[in-house]
């Protein structure tokens, strides 16, 4: 039960970052006319972020079922 609730803080928070990271005051900052490798920086900086949080909320999510033997989910 305490391990539900630390992930749901944790995504919680993951949210709010998530809404910093991609609300106005920030995404003006990398609205400029420049590009890195041909990509313009707003939309390099969008990915990054969108990216970071998919991986951080994979991380967050995952479980650890170590030392339980592995599932048979073939059908008999």
């Amino acid at each position: 039960m305490q391990r539900n609730v630390m992930r749901s803080q944790r995504l919680v928070f993951l949210f709010m970052v998530g809404y910093l990271l991609l609300n106005y005051p920030l995404l003006f900052l990398f609205d400029v006319p420049q590009a890195i490798w041909g990509i313009p920086l707003l939309y390099g900086y969008i990915f990054l972020v969108w990216a970071m949080l998919i991986a951080l909320a994979g991380v967050i999510t995952g479980t650890r079922e170590s030392g339980l033997p592995p599932r048979n989910t073939e059908s008999k």
